[in-house]
């Protein structure tokens, strides 16, 4: 049977019903551990301001803690003609309870319900994406630290530039990972603030303790406005989804590069050969696949604060049903992030390096700034020193000397990778994400 939290004497037409819920049930599947969550803590509150007795309370928190455990096994099921997660919990705890079941939605409406929801989930899943971004940034610097020493060219307007090495290289998308890191941390702190209370947009007229609802939920503060609150949705998953662009962003450049260079045209790294794949008519093919997906994955990613704009924007204040299509968009989108980071995480691990790169004399134009920098030091003008090496280069007289000898802080003889993980460790403390495990864990009784 049907079961609408909304629905009176008149039953709406199919065909609505259909279009209105449309993927909803589907993504409702991702928050229904956090709707468990959200309803234990609120239920908690309002024993506190005399809507359910002390009894009601003990017997709805062990039905729902049921519900969570089975959520986690990846069992929980919204049934056909249940509308929403929020409407299969209740059913459940009514079926088993009776009109005891029906009282947790007091002082709620399911947009404070969603809004809460959505920011439990988001800050759980933020939660594994630092950790992901964090064990890929660490293998960055041991690699950096491994070849520290092998040269290889860097590159302007794809032609070749100035020595560079493969500590640079590993080193530079493991600092890139620390300013996406303190972008992700912004958005968790955004994220990490408690809706709950905020009923439709516009509060409530029972004696609602949100301070509580906050402490048991382990949020950092309350979004204390409730108009506020309800604009919030559309922004969170907006601000969120700046963050987790960033960081695709820094993967897609990896994944370009590491196809780039593993090609047999450049030759500088090689893919483990189980992490690529073959040709249907070329025998000899080693395609770097997941690097080619990694990229794909990661630029479809990085549209996806443009698609949450472009659903929220122009919303007036209040809730609008438009806000639903954002799920469809926003909840898949951490686990592509987390499957790239983790493909990234291992290649970049068994990754081998050609250390002879520059035995090639194709790269010896890369020394000549060297020469220019080693004829200023010796007491030449510079603009002297460059336009005589620039007139040996012509007239092929150029021979070039391939001892680097750079020194200052983030070049090629001083990486500062201390420097860089001492701020990665700053940024990951920053979180704390023990306020917000200790609190679930004591609402779960575990």
């Amino acid at each position: 049977m049907a079961q609408k939290l909304w629905e009176k004497s008149v039953q709406i037409n199919k065909d609505i019903e259909r279009f209105t819920v449309g993927r909803d049930r589907e993504m409702d599947l991702y928050l229904a551990k956090y709707d468990v969550l959200g309803s234990m803590a609120h239920i908690t509150m309002l024993e506190t301001i005399g809507l359910l007795t002390a009894d009601e309370l003990k017997l709805l928190l062990a039905e729902l803690k049921d519900i969570y455990a089975l959520a986690e096994r990846g069992e929980f099921v919204i049934e056909d003609g249940v509308e929403d997660v929020h409407s299969q919990v209740e059913l459940m705890l009514t079926r088993r309870l009776g009109d005891v079941g029906k009282k947790i939605h007091s002082g709620r409406s399911r947009n404070d319900q969603v809004l809460l929801d959505l920011k439990l989930f988001t800050r759980a899943e933020i939660k594994e994406i630092a950790e992901a971004t964090e064990q890929l940034f660490h293998v960055l610097i041991r690699q950096s630290e491994r070849y520290k020493n092998v040269l290889m060219p860097g590159y302007t307007h794809l032609q070749i530039a100035m020595p560079s090495s493969f500590g640079l290289w590993f080193g530079a998308y493991a600092e890139s990972l620390v300013d996406d890191m303190l972008f992700l941390q912004a958005a968790y702190k955004m994220c990490n603030r408690n809706p709950l209370g905020s009923a439709a947009g516009y509060g409530s007229s029972f004696p609602l303790n949100r301070t509580l609802t906050t402490r048991l939920l382990g949020f950092d503060s309350l979004n204390y406005n409730v108009v506020y609150a309800q604009m919030g949705r559309g922004k969170m998953e907006r601000n969120v989804a700046f963050a987790l662009a960033g960081i695709a962003g820094t993967l897609s450049k990896l994944a370009f590069d590491a196809c780039l260079f593993n090609s047999q045209n450049f030759g500088f790294v090689k893919l483990p050969d189980e992490y690529t794949t073959g040709s249907s008519i070329m025998p000899h093919k080693k395609n770097p696949d997941v690097f080619e997906l990694t990229r794909a994955k990661c630029n479809k990613i990085q549209s996806l604060p443009q698609q949450i704009m472009m659903i929220a924007n122009n919303l007036p204040s209040g809730y609008f049903r438009d806000l639903q299509i954002i799920k469809e968009v926003f909840l898949p989108a951490f686990q592509e992030l987390k499957d790239c980071l983790q493909m990234a995480t291992y290649i970049m691990n068994e990754i081998k390096v050609n250390e002879h790169i520059l035995d090639d004399d194709r790269y010896a134009l890369i020394f000549s700034v060297e020469e220019v920098n080693r004829l200023a030091r010796e007491g030449m003008p510079f603009r002297d020193a460059y336009k005589k090496v620039g007139l040996d280069i012509e007239a092929g007289r150029f021979v070039p000397r391939k001892e680097v000898h750079h020194t200052h802080e983030g070049s090629i003889g001083n990486l500062c990778n201390d420097q860089i993980s001492a701020l990665m460790q700053k940024v990951v403390d920053g979180f704390d994400f023990r306020t917000m495990e200790e609190a679930e864990r004591a609402l779960l009784g575990r």
